[in-house]
């Protein structure tokens, strides 16, 4: 991909609003957006952090940009060397780094993932693929739902491929209906680079029972993740921000927005109080993502049936931190045909 054009797709005006400018984030797949003027100077960086924070704080997507955006970005110079700025990048954990002639004019931008690989990294994924994918109908009768195909690889794939590119490495597939499709497709994880094992339900365990069934503990913070999403989120986002609130569970959380085509009435007994025509509501729903401790596997019954918002709240009530990551990078829960449907359309867009 061009550079130049790269970083001049996530420019945006001072005047975007919030949506617009996520919209830009997502679309340019480098999770900042540079806020300019119109002579090109630039006023301020923007990320999916400060786009979260604003959130929790209960500003508006219709809002300006510059209530969120950070007006006082670290910046690089054009004459700075590679090693200048990698080593800024790494003093300062910043994954890209404007750069600005001695006017202020942006001309460009330097990511850390352009400039170094990917450690492997020693956390597990555990990904939950051995549901029945009934709601789909008659196309899972004869394959499981993690391998419909969007674009021109299973579902299962582009979710494996996401954690390879943050240098994931180590993987287990629980695994029920159909499981020998999955096991034959993937195997070992060779292919991939990946090592990749099974947690084999014998019957249907839910999101969290299967964890029952790993061989042994793992050492670190791990992932799990329902096996029919589609995702960019930042994975080690999200394993910094479980260890920055000292969690011993996260789960990720999605905005959304509900409008009630009606005016809403409120009422005392027979007394209007108020109308509110075609109120919209806020909420965050489970995203299905989920970074656990090793400590929680303690809470799980071996062998039982268990969702993971039982086992959240097993980890509440056992006075354990449960912290949640609100994101806004693209997902789709594959759930009925129409979200099938709709992810088979957005996918090269999203992850091309």
């Amino acid at each position: 991909m061009n550079k130049r054009r790269s970083w001049r797709s996530v420019l945006v005006g001072a005047e975007a609003t919030i949506l617009e400018t996520i919209q830009v984030i997502d679309q340019g797949a480098m999770r900042v957006a540079l806020v300019v003027d119109e002579q090109g100077h630039l006023l301020g960086v923007v990320t999916d952090g400060n786009i979260r924070r604003g959130l929790l704080n209960q500003i508006g997507l219709q809002e300006p940009v510059s209530r969120v955006m950070n007006p006082h970005p670290i910046t690089v110079q054009v004459t700075d060397s590679r090693e200048q700025v990698l080593a800024l990048m790494n003093a300062r954990e910043i994954e890209h780094l404007p750069v600005v002639d001695e006017r202020g004019v942006l001309v460009g931008m330097e990511l850390l993932q352009e400039l170094t690989q990917p450690l492997c990294k020693e956390n597990w994924v555990v990904l939950m693929a051995g549901g029945l994918g009934s709601r789909l109908g008659a196309i899972t009768r004869d394959c499981p739902k993690p391998l419909l195909r969007v674009g021109h690889k299973p579902i299962l794939e582009v979710i494996l491929e996401s954690f390879l590119q943050y240098g994931f490495r180590r993987f287990y597939l629980s695994v029920n209906y159909k499981k020998q499709m999955i096991q034959e497709y993937f195997g070992n994880g060779a292919a991939w680079g990946a090592e990749i094992r099974y947690l084999e339900e014998k019957e249907r365990m839910g999101t969290a029972g299967s964890l029952s069934l790993l061989p042994e503990p793992p050492e670190q913070p791990f992932f799990v993740m329902n096996g029919d999403l589609l995702t960019r989120i930042h994975f080690q986002h999200i394993l910094d921000f479980h260890a920055t609130h000292q969690a011993q569970a996260t789960l990720c959380v999605r905005r959304v927005e509900q409008t009630i085509p009606f005016g809403v009435v409120e009422l005392a007994q027979h007394r209007l109080l108020a109308i509110e025509e075609k109120p919209t509501h806020h909420y965050f729903v489970n995203a299905g993502i989920y970074v656990l401790d090793p400590a929680v596997l303690s809470l799980i019954p071996a062998h039982h049936y268990l969702d993971m918002p039982d086992l959240l709240r097993k980890v509440v009530a056992a006075g354990m931190t449960a912290a949640a990551f609100p994101f806004l990078d693209y997902w789709m829960d594959i759930g009925q045909m129409g979200d099938y449907d709709r992810a088979r359309q957005e996918y090269e867009q999203i992850f091309q």
